[in-house]
């Protein structure tokens, strides 16, 4: 799945080059370093407090780093104002929780940034936004408001408001962690075909299945560091840490 384009050549698409970062006494990302290449789906996974809702939430700078550097397409995060605002859009971010305007409809909550952030016409706006929200299969929805929608019905409206910014990359912090068990596959069924048009993501998740099917580059996090890489066959079949191993053996059976 990974490409790369011939203006950037074979430059990565977000690179972290010793990432590190605190919270007080609690280092929380160590020396990290991390590049994504153009259509390549890397999956992170780790225990519950290694640091990878951090180290997700650093790209698009929801949270600082106390040192090293994130860029994106070879040029560094900028640190606020418009630049930031613009690099944000360009990196859509789908969290645990939905975050969608509660008094606002479907439809408006996904043609909402393309209208005041990008200023495509209303008309446009609303064009794309139905189309995406068939494309996540909600369309059916869209004049409703979030409350009136289960769990995975409004984090599909969230994935389509992203993707109507036309984002360049995809962050999904652990999309399916407040879903009920039989909303989770409707969720990670639209990340897969999102993976299978070529979409550069980065995905936290506890979803083991998913990163086996979909994953380019498996990431296994512990203690704030990246303690192993490798495809999802080398990883789940031939951990090579015993961090790894013990991770993989603790959720066997779930």
């Amino acid at each position: 799945m990974a490409q790369s384009t011939s203006s950037t050549g074979n430059q990565p698409l977000i690179e972290l080059r010793h990432v590190d970062k605190h919270y007080g006494d609690l280092h929380v990302l160590n020396d990290i370093n991390l590049s994504v290449d153009r259509g390549e789906v890397v999956v992170v996974i780790g225990p519950s407090g290694s640091g990878k809702s951090t180290m997700c939430r650093t790209i698009n700078r929801l949270e600082t780093i106390d040192s090293g550097e994130i860029l994106i397409e070879g040029e560094p995060l900028p640190q606020e104002g418009k630049d930031l605002a613009r690099m944000r859009a360009e990196l859509g971010m789908v969290f645990q929780q939905f975050n969608l305007f509660a008094h606002m409809t479907v439809l408006q909550n996904v043609m909402l940034g393309p209208v005041d952030v990008l200023g495509v016409s209303k008309d446009e706006a609303r064009e794309r936004a139905m189309d995406l929200l068939g494309r996540v299969g909600v369309a059916e929805q869209a004049d409703k408001v979030p409350a009136q929608l289960s769990g995975g019905q409004q984090q599909r409206v969230a994935i389509a408001r992203s993707l109507a910014m036309q984002p360049k990359a995809m962050l999904f912090d652990e999309p399916t962690s407040a879903l009920d068990p039989e909303m989770i596959n409707e969720v990670l069924e639209v990340m897969v075909r999102l993976a299978q048009k070529g979409m550069t993501m980065i995905v936290i998740t506890h979803e083991m299945n998913f990163a086996r099917r979909v994953a380019d580059r498996v990431v296994f996090m512990a203690d704030g560091q990246i303690v192993e890489t490798g495809t999802p066959d080398e990883f789940f079949s031939h951990p090579q840490t015993k961090r790894a191993q013990d991770f993989l053996n603790s959720i066997k059976g779930h």
